[in-house]
């Protein structure tokens, strides 16, 4: 059971960071259809094109690979133990050397890691996945794995901040979107997705984010997240810069629950043109 566990997640990485999903496919259509024979456009169609050989031939859809991100969902009647947790990294390790990632995980002690004086392991199986994330889920029999190969530009340019909500999700909104344009416009990678979590501290505000980037689906929006779109488009930055009506292809937001407070935590990410890289599979 443990080396098919190892196996399932191997693939699973794999497909994470070389595989467009089909509603992301779609996305990338509409926007070109919107923007025919201009610059932007045919950036598009190569980011697309990249796309599709990435997944023929099961290689990584850009140069940073990414760092891997684990989501599980978890019913109530199954059961996850430390073994199952070390199948799962060893899973990753070795979707990492089958992909294979970019070596970037930095040998040494606390301070040699943060100024790198420790070196780089030339292993890409050293790189080690952020914390686990792992929430309930209402089907009983059910334990869901997602990887999500999250890149460091994006990173870079994410913002955790609060907001002063006035009693007015307008408010909110349109503070999102002043810190989104400036954010997307120096990321570069676009057309972006938007990723948002709200929540009552630092750290639920940034599951938020997680969990909205493993459930958003670009062919359903929600007024909330349709209408941030459309304002962020009104920047006309355009696919890597070059102008155009597709800043932003769809905004990914998870509202989790709040506190009778003055402000909400927001955390916001702009995914880069191929993010959210992300795949599932049952465990």
């Amino acid at each position: 059971m443990a080396n098919e566990t190892i196996e399932k997640v191997a693939t699973c990485l794999v497909k994470a960071a070389s595989t467009f999903r089909e509603d992301q496919k779609d996305a990338y259509r509409k926007a070109i259809a919107q923007e025919p024979g201009s610059s932007s456009c045919w950036v598009m169609q190569q980011i697309l094109e990249n796309a599709l050989v990435a997944e023929k031939t099961c290689g990584p859809l850009c140069d940073d690979t990414g760092i891997p991100h684990v989501y599980i969902e978890l019913g109530k009647n199954r059961a996850l133990t430390g073994q199952m947790m070390q199948d799962i990294k060893d899973g990753i390790c070795q979707g990492l050397r089958q992909l294979p990632g970019r070596p970037m995980a930095i040998k040494g002690n606390d301070c040699e890691r943060i100024d790198q004086s420790g070196g780089l392991n030339e292993d890409s199986g050293a790189l080690e996945p952020s914390p686990f994330l792992i929430r309930e889920c209402d089907e009983d029999d059910v334990l869901r794995l997602t990887i999500m190969m999250l890149g460091g530009g994006p990173a870079i340019r994410g913002i955790t901040q609060r907001i002063f909500h006035k009693h007015s999700v307008p408010v909110v909104i349109d503070e999102i979107v002043n810190r989104v344009i400036p954010a997307v416009r120096q990321l570069g990678c676009s057309p972006c997705t938007l990723a948002i979590g709200i929540g009552r501290s630092q750290f639920e505000a940034t599951s938020m984010m997680i969990e909205a980037m493993v459930k958003g689906n670009y062919n359903v929006q929600s007024d909330m997240e349709r209408i941030i779109t459309e304002k962020v488009n009104e920047s006309n930055t355009g696919a890597l810069g070059l102008g155009g009506k597709n800043s932003v292809l769809a905004t990914f937001v998870k509202v989790g629950p709040q506190r009778a407070s003055g402000v909400r935590i927001v955390a916001l990410r702009p995914c880069c043109c191929f993010e959210p890289r992300r795949a599932s599979v049952l465990l």
